[in-house]
């Protein structure tokens, strides 16, 4: 059984923070999870754990110093903090500030294959939830049914940016309704109903960062797993909250069908929708662990085509992921 403490959360009130804390909640690790504030103007603050009052620490050695494996959910600069005052311990990074290191590996365990190992003093970068659903579907369809090309369009949610972008959605989306002006510091465009094909010159991050980070991952998980080939990627910024969709346009070899297709992703983590069934909406996948696929219909221009749409709580995938690099670590 892990020691007291062996677990400590740095930067626990940011949405992927929160949302590892909730599925720890119900998992025997959380019962030795250390809650530490990012910034100073979080000490101190009483927060919930598995239904029971938290306090958070402060980000200094002796709430650290204890831990055996450290998720990093905070600002960058915390996640640098970290390394300089936890050089014990195993860091797992769910906001790619330490994504640049050279110990650096990009971690995934539900598309890496049996016996995968990195070493052992690797910093732990949990790979994008787009990623990761891109490839779980490639793989399974790869093994049995060779694919010539691929093409992605991925639909990102504001939670990408944190809560700082889920905030200017909301603000923006009251402004336009009540007349009122629209904060744009995040997005540095309206992205309240409407649809962004790239950010205004003045955001902090451009989305064709998160675009380039997307296709690193994917041919990253897909060289070490499946080896299918890597799809062409646009990325899109879309009007909500949280999840991702993603519409996904794929050319086999030989084409085997809608419902050979159906019968190769049905099993854990995908839930198949049928032609019969409601394709899957990221309203009803919020909180769900897992992707969804539904939507599969043959190309009609292509025989050998068909298009497919996966919809995934981007949060939620990215969390179990990181959860089950500490299981491993511990």
């Amino acid at each position: 059984m892990a020691s007291t403490e062996t677990l400590a959360l740095v930067g626990s009130e940011s949405l992927i923070g929160r949302e590892i804390r909730d599925l720890l909640s119900g998992n025997t690790l959380g019962q030795d999870l250390k809650l530490v504030a990012a910034g100073v103007e979080e000490v101190g603050k009483i927060t919930d754990q598995g239904g029971e009052p938290a306090f958070l620490g402060a980000l200094e050695e002796e709430n650290l110093e204890s831990a055996r494996v450290i998720f990093l959910a905070g600002p960058p600069e915390s996640a640098h903090r970290v390394r300089e005052l936890a050089p014990q311990a195993h860091l797992i990074d769910l906001t790619y500030a330490l994504e640049d290191m050279t110990n650096a590996r990009l971690r995934a365990p539900m598309v890496e294959p049996a016996g995968y190992e990195v070493p052992a003093d690797s910093v732990h970068v949990i790979a994008n939830a787009a990623a990761i659903a891109i490839t779980i579907v490639l793989n399974r369809l790869h093994q049995e049914h060779q694919i010539a090309l691929a093409l992605a369009h991925v639909f990102e949610p504001a939670s990408e940016r944190g809560a700082r972008g889920v905030e200017e959605l909301q603000q923006q989306t009251i402004g336009l309704l009540s007349f009122k002006g629209q904060p744009k510091e995040v997005f540095d465009a309206q992205l309240a109903f409407n649809m962004l094909a790239r950010y205004g010159d003045e955001a902090p991050v451009p989305l064709e960062d998160s675009e380039l980070r997307i296709e690193r991952h994917l041919a990253s998980l897909l060289s070490h797993s499946g080896h299918a080939p890597i799809p062409s990627l646009r990325l899109i910024q879309a009007p909500v909250f949280h999840g991702h969709s993603i519409s996904l346009w794929i050319e086999f070899e030989s084409n085997p069908g809608v419902a050979a297709i159906e019968d190769i992703l049905h099993g854990e983590p995908v839930d198949v929708r049928a032609a019969d069934a409601e394709p899957p909406d990221v309203v009803g996948m919020a909180g769900q662990s897992g992707l969804a696929v539904g939507g599969i219909t043959a190309d009609r221009n292509h025989p050998k085509a068909l298009w497919l749409w996966m919809v995934v709580d981007n949060l939620r995938l990215q969390a179990e992921n990181a959860i089950s690099v500490a299981h491993e670590l511990l």
